[in-house]
């Protein structure tokens, strides 16, 4: 047991360190600049040791965010008191707005977005097709980056109160 245990350690550090290196050359590079290779020499681990935790780059960095993102939306949608939401999309965006700018520099927008997506839909009832829900939550997407963009000159409360304005209503 004690080794399994002692391997679970070993394989979490390696994570870390692959996603550690990935982000820090993200600072400077776009993402289709780098290669495993480069990513595998910045971590100190072996190629065959990032293929045993990963598929490809794109994976390191939707497994890093995703949960981040996650997170909040839970305690959006599980949370009914509106303070509690709103601290917890502010703390959100303080924490990761400029990563999630720099994404589109980066070349990584595409994986933010399909979890912000992922994410959002979670807030709408399901309608037949799909079409409803995946256009709502591009559009709470689009929002967000636009908001971002812009510096968040309108106040965080004025964005979610425009937001709740589009209840999803199942007529299937």
């Amino acid at each position: 047991m004690a080794a399994t245990k002692h391997a679970q350690e070993i394989k979490y550090d390696t994570k870390d360190f692959i996603t550690t290196a990935l982000l820090q050359m993200l600072a400077k590079e776009k993402l289709q600049a780098l290669t495993v290779s480069q990513v595998c020499k910045r971590a100190g681990v072996s190629r065959m040791a990032f293929y045993r935790n990963f598929d490809g780059l794109e994976q390191i960095l939707y497994e890093y965010y995703q949960p981040k993102i996650a997170d909040v939306f839970d305690t959006i949608r599980l949370n009914s008191q509106d303070s509690a939401k709103f601290n917890s999309q502010f703390n959100f965006f303080n924490m990761f707005g400029d990563a999630l700018l720099s994404s589109a520099d980066r070349g990584f927008e595409p994986i933010i977005q399909q979890i912000f997506i992922e994410e959002i839909k979670k807030f709408y009832a399901p309608d037949c097709e799909g079409y409803r829900t995946t256009f709502m939550s591009a559009g709470v997407y689009a929002i967000w980056r636009k908001w971002l963009q812009e510096g968040q000159q309108k106040p965080l409360k004025e964005i979610m109160k425009f937001l709740k304005q589009f209840d999803m209503i199942r007529d299937c």
